[in-house]
């Protein structure tokens, strides 16, 4: 059966005006607000085929921000695949060699190992050494509602109800497949002090997913006293959904070539009963562990090593 695409309501902007930086890397801009505050770090197209935070950092170049204390670096990451992206076939440029958000461990990037990859998170890494605060902004192949990761530690979780947008907040300890930049270093250290959000936007392409990458920028900074009000609040939307939290507890890792989910799951579902059948990973049935299970972000197609789904609680 032909899978249909999704439509393309955005349109890839071009980010040749930022290559030279003024950071001696490529695609990496630090502004400085002249004033002593935290260096805040906001990356995009850390998979090649997400170009919403590309957008939104387009957006933010284009409207002049500053930051009015402390330093702000916009990242561009996975430069190379997104290259590639071809709106005929928009998945095929999530990366060129390997997941560009599998990395981010000492074995890794002190290893022997090599791949395009690899080479660009290696020459990322300084930058993300020197930050007190990563934003990572990322989209989802469903149409599911936008939603923050926040690690496990308390102050991530902390600082996503401080943010306030989106509503969804989950914590987790990452993938079997390898650790994700939030997940880089003291950042997940649960006696530290520095803190990564990675926020799923909403679906891929979605004009409305842009928008959410955008304001997730500008609460970012917001918070945190480094954007004009004035300025953000221009950009600014009112939501009134409640936050919920979802501590996961189970990740499902796909062991087969023939991991398929019986229902066209899109992810935050709350399924009511214990044992339901989600579905089947060749001989092995998956079901849920507990009443009322929280679905977290079920892959379109898990190949072996893959996270599956995620499977959580609603926190009280």
């Amino acid at each position: 059966m032909t899978e249909s695409l999704p439509s393309i309501e955005l349109t890839p902007p071009d980010i040749g005006p930022y290559r030279r930086g003024n950071t001696g890397i490529d695609h990496v801009t630090t502004l400085d607000g002249g004033r002593p505050g935290p260096h805040v770090v906001i990356t995009a197209l850390v998979h090649g085929n997400e170009i919403a935070g590309a957008v939104a950092l387009d957006r933010l170049f284009r409207i002049g921000l500053k930051p009015m204390r402390g330093r702000l670096t916009l990242v561009f990451a996975n430069t190379a695949a997104y290259r590639h992206f071809d709106p005929d076939r928009p998945f095929a440029s999530r990366f060129v060699d390997e997941d560009f958000n599998r990395l981010w461990s000492p074995d890794v990037l002190d290893g022997p190992r090599d791949s395009l990859e690899l080479r660009r998170a290696r020459q990322l890494r300084p930058v993300f050494d020197a930050a007190d605060l990563i934003l990572d902004l990322h989209s989802m192949t469903a149409d599911t509602a936008p939603l923050i990761l926040c690690g496990h530690t308390e102050r991530g979780r902390d600082l996503a109800r401080w943010l306030g947008y989106p509503a969804w907040i989950v914590a987790d300890e990452g993938h079997a497949a390898g650790r994700r930049l939030i997940d880089y270093a003291d950042f997940a250290d649960p006696y530290g002090a520095r803190i990564a959000l990675l926020v799923e936007c909403g679906q891929h392409w979605r004009a409305e997913t842009a928008m959410v990458a955008l304001e997730s920028c500008l609460r970012f900074l917001l918070l945190h006293d480094m954007v004009d009000p004035a300025l953000a609040d221009r950009h600014l939307r009112r939501h009134d959904a409640p936050q919920r939290v979802v501590e996961v507890t189970q990740t499902v890792t796909a062991e087969t070539e023939d991991f398929a989910f019986n229902a066209p799951y899109v992810g935050l579902e709350i399924l009511p009963h214990a044992g339901t059948v989600l579905g089947h990973d060749g001989g092995r049935t998956v079901v849920t562990p507990y009443d009322d299970c929280v679905l977290i972000m079920p892959a379109r197609r898990p190949k072996p090593g893959q996270t599956a789904v995620r499977l959580g609680r609603l926190a009280p």
